[in-house]
């Protein structure tokens, strides 16, 4: 299986194209800096506004790890950019998403963005990778599966091997928390990546 993983260099990124890596898939990263990637992984030195459907075309899965902390607008602009080049095509994409998205009630009439105590700081980001999820759900003849990790996402916690699979709501465990390690959400990814068990769907993962 070929997987090409854009935004590989990143902290989601990295953890994903290890996981990869150790399962023997063919990964390539694509990132706009090659001299970033220094464990011998094939790169395409492209950001995702250059990308074109024939670079993408020979890959499986495209993974999009990207982040955009200063203008987050850049969430909608650059899934705008992976559906157009990607319609109609046989690749699949997989987006590393967003807890903010997520809904606190079963009406899904409340996202977790929206409630009183989430972080005034975090709410442009949530709001904006949320649009970006409306523009996957409303995308004609695209292979998409947007994955939210937990509300707490660490990256610095351990691989254990372990997550629990939820759908659109946040999901907690039998203490109520909400967290997941993205060595677990890598895990959970590439699992994705292998079995394409949520196609055209999001979900989201917590230990």
């Amino acid at each position: 299986m070929k997987v090409a993983i854009l935004g590989a260099n990143g902290k989601a990124g990295s953890a994903i194209l290890k996981e990869a890596k150790k399962r023997g898939l063919d990964v390539t990263a694509i990132v706009r800096d090659a001299a970033k990637i220094t464990d011998g992984t094939p790169v395409l030195e492209k950001d995702v506004y250059s990308l074109t459907t024939e670079d993408i075309s020979d890959f499986d899965v495209l993974v999009s790890a990207l982040g955009f902390w200063v203008d987050v607008s850049e969430f909608t602009g650059s899934t705008q950019r992976l559906i157009d080049i990607l319609t109609n095509q046989k690749t699949r994409l997989l987006v590393v998403g967003g807890a903010g998205s997520l809904y606190v009630d079963p009406e899904h009439t409340v996202r977790l963005s929206e409630t009183p105590d989430f972080p005034d700081g975090f709410k442009p980001l949530a709001t904006a990778m949320g649009k970006g999820l409306n523009l996957l759900e409303a995308a004609k003849n695209v292979n998409w599966t947007y994955l939210s990790p937990a509300a707490e996402f660490d990256a610095e916690g351990p691989a254990t091997g372990q997550y629990v699979v939820a759908g659109e709501e946040l999901a907690t465990d039998k203490d109520g928390k909400s967290y997941i390690s993205y060595a677990d959400y890598a895990i959970a990814m590439v699992d994705e990546i292998e079995k394409n068990a949520h196609p055209n769907q999001r979900f989201s993962v917590h230990q």
